[in-house]
């Protein structure tokens, strides 16, 4: 309640909109700057080709240029699919944690539903070990599967 209550006077006073102005006007700053920043970068690129040009003959530097240039955008799109599997990894590895601590939550959570009424009730003790055992038996089944495709040929030889 208190974050509604902070952003209806903020928007009420006027700040929000304040900020907004200065968000859009340092964006349109940024904007002229890149774009300026490409033009020079352009106008560098041609002096280079310019010279190159004078040096080493019209043809020799479109080809070099157009070999250079390929090779960066070669590179880019090798470094860019690199960290993109990288990162659906990591972020695998969090749902993973994520999932698991939630299940340890989930579990601790209707921990003491169970045994204040779980061990009176008709079912006894073995409301909680059974899911507890079969999820024992399924950790152990997932680590011997697991090790076997990691290790297809491991029995063979």
């Amino acid at each position: 309640m208190g974050l509604l209550a902070t952003l209806l006077s903020g928007f009420a006073s006027g700040e929000t909109m304040a900020a907004v102005r200065r968000a859009r006007s340092a964006a349109i700053v940024y904007a002229i700057a890149l774009l300026a920043a490409f033009c020079g970068l352009g106008f560098l690129v041609g002096a280079a080709y310019i010279w190159t040009a004078a040096r080493y003959g019209s043809l020799a530097a479109a080809i070099g240029f157009g070999v250079g240039f390929l090779v960066i955008a070669g590179l880019v799109v090798l470094v860019h699919s690199v960290m993109s599997g990288a990162q659906v990894r990591r972020e695998a590895r969090r749902r993973k944690a994520d999932m698991k601590a939630m299940g340890i939550t989930a579990a601790l959570a209707v921990l003491p539903t169970l045994l204040k009424g779980g061990l009176k009730g008709k079912g006894g003790l073995g409301i909680i070990l059974g899911p507890a055992v079969a999820l024992a038996a399924y950790a152990i089944y997932r680590e011997n599967v697991k090790s076997d495709t990691d290790h297809p040929d491991a029995g063979e030889g």
